[in-house]
């Protein structure tokens, strides 16, 4: 099998089949290690995290009872948008992801879990868990890249509808819980297909419908309701804590796969993909984020993209714990370790989205074969 990356520069030619399975092997090690050590202190991270979201957003929202007044307007749509990051980033994320579902708590079980967000996690767990840590940065296959509406690599055809897309990427950003909702229960393919009367579909749009309602039922009815007469400051401190949300987790997302540094993949890369290659492929396809514990915490540990497309069900909490160990691997191979902080990451993220906004200068536009990754020795 023969894995083909877009690169003048192959980043990976002096690994020959056998390194790349040694590769593998080395981080099932790191993943059953973990497996076998986990317990107790993991199960009390994840209760302390819950119960301080849940904490958080009751106290955010009883003080914005009196949003009228300034100071309980900043103090609660603060708290609000930070429960709110939690109950998405670091609580739902992860297990609607599977990572507690060991503990055997149905109240925190990937199969119970529903979470603060328009999309049900039925649909969510189908795209994201299912398909895009599958086809992880292979183009045509992971729509998380881009999300279907934007050219994320330069031999893609340029059309001048994309020089909208970093506006679109902006709308995304404010409203990206819709949009993954959209995407997640493909609104785009049935719009172009034309098959909106699809039963299937229609029992996914039902369903997206009906969590659309309780969303905006509980943010901008019933709380600003009980706000009485700071029924409009109330509702513009949901409004805004919903915003803060939506672009803090785009961010975090887009920093994830999309910054300089990282890889995309062709459909054919993947024909008869080892698992060592699944593994160099979701390696070559991630970047971190450093910084601080808060801000770990802050980003649902997706600071550790690497870590976690590496090893999806493993504790969020384990991720830091294993970075040194992953990274020393990268190391003693020869391969880059993408990583730097939020600002550079988001900065390098969005320049790619202008860039690839315009057509490719002359100098993008010659031809370059097909540089092999890795050639285990078959046609």
């Amino acid at each position: 099998m023969t894995v083909i990356q877009k690169k003048a520069v192959n980043p990976i030619a002096h690994l020959s089949a056998e390194d790349i399975e040694i590769i593998g092997k080395e981080l099932d090690a790191i993943r059953d290690r973990v497996l076998a050590d986990r317990g107790e202190r993991d199960a009390r991270y994840i209760r302390k995290v819950i119960k301080t979201q849940r904490t958080l957003e009751m106290s955010s929202r009883a003080v914005l009872l009196f949003s009228l007044f300034p100071p309980a307007w900043i103090v609660g749509t603060a708290g609000l948008t930070v429960a709110k990051i939690l109950d998405n980033m670091e609580i739902g994320h992860n297990v609607l992801h599977g990572q507690w579902d060991w503990m055997r708590d149905p109240k925190i079980h990937s199969t119970t879990w529903e979470w603060d967000h328009v999309s049900p996690a039925d649909q969510w767990k189908q795209s994201h868990n299912e398909l895009h840590h599958r086809y992880t940065n292979v183009v045509g296959k992971d729509n998380d890249l881009g999300y279907g509406i934007m050219r994320v690599d330069e031999d893609q055809p340029w059309h001048p509808m994309h020089l909208g897309q970093p506006l679109w990427n902006l709308l995304n950003a404010a409203f990206f819980e819709y949009g993954i909702a959209a995407y997640d229960m493909e609104l785009g393919d049935h719009l172009k297909q034309r098959k909106l009367k699809d039963p299937k579909f229609r029992t996914k749009a039902r369903a997206v419908g009906r969590k659309i309602r309780r969303q905006v039922l509980k943010d901008y009815v019933v709380h600003p309701l009980l706000s009485g007469p700071s029924f409009l400051s109330t509702l513009a401190a949901t409004f805004t804590a919903n915003l803060l949300r939506n672009v803090w987790s785009h961010s975090v997302i887009m920093c994830g796969h999309f910054p300089n540094g990282v890889e995309t993949f062709e459909k054919t890369s993947i024909d008869g993909e080892t698992r060592g290659e699944w593994y160099l492929r979701q390696m070559l396809g991630s970047a971190n984020i450093s910084g601080s514990r808060l801000l770990h915490i802050m980003t649902g540990n997706l600071s550790y993209q690497i870590e976690h497309h590496l090893f999806p069900d493993l504790p969020s909490n384990r991720y830091q714990e294993i970075a040194p160990q992953v990274r020393a691997l990268f190391d003693r191979y020869g391969l880059h370790y993408t990583t730097g902080p939020l600002p550079k990451q988001v900065a390098s993220a969005w320049w790619k989205v202008i860039r690839l906004s315009l057509p490719n200068r002359s100098d993008r536009r010659q031809p370059v074969a097909p540089a092999p990754l890795v050639s285990s020795g078959t046609a």
